[in-house]
């Protein structure tokens, strides 16, 4: 694996982390780790940039889907300071996946986010 590809993942590692952090001290670590401090999150359902916001993000999406995890599906697909990836929101209890989607995220120099691009491919009626 080249070092590039080595770069991707771990940022994406880094991303999941923040995304499944539980406790509001760890997000916010997470964050922080993951995102440059101008880094931004777009998807259909927000727009926010900075550490809190981001963090804000994350807690809603964690409080709409208690006892849910973001999990990685497929493997990263990246090249200079760009990656897309797939992902899913899986119970824990019975391992259903009601949410899915795509992100494409850009890397500063030293391999923290500057930018995610989300994309929802399913999500339940309602959410």
């Amino acid at each position: 694996m080249s070092a590039t590809a080595h770069r991707h993942d771990d940022a994406v590692a880094r991303y999941f982390e923040a995304w499944n952090a539980e406790d509001p001290a760890a997000r916010a670590k997470a964050v922080a780790a993951a995102w440059t401090e101008d880094g931004g999150y777009t998807d259909p359902l927000a727009d926010v940039s900075g550490h809190e916001g981001i963090a804000a993000v994350i807690a809603a999406a964690g409080e709409q889907f208690p006892g849910f995890e973001f999990r990685l599906t497929g493997v990263v697909d990246g090249h200079h300071d760009i990656a897309r990836f797939s992902w899913e929101l899986v119970s824990t209890a019975d391992g259903s996946a009601p949410v899915a989607g795509s992100d494409v995220i850009t890397l500063d120099g030293q391999g923290r986010i500057r930018a995610v691009l989300g994309f929802l491919d399913r999500v339940p009626a309602g959410a």
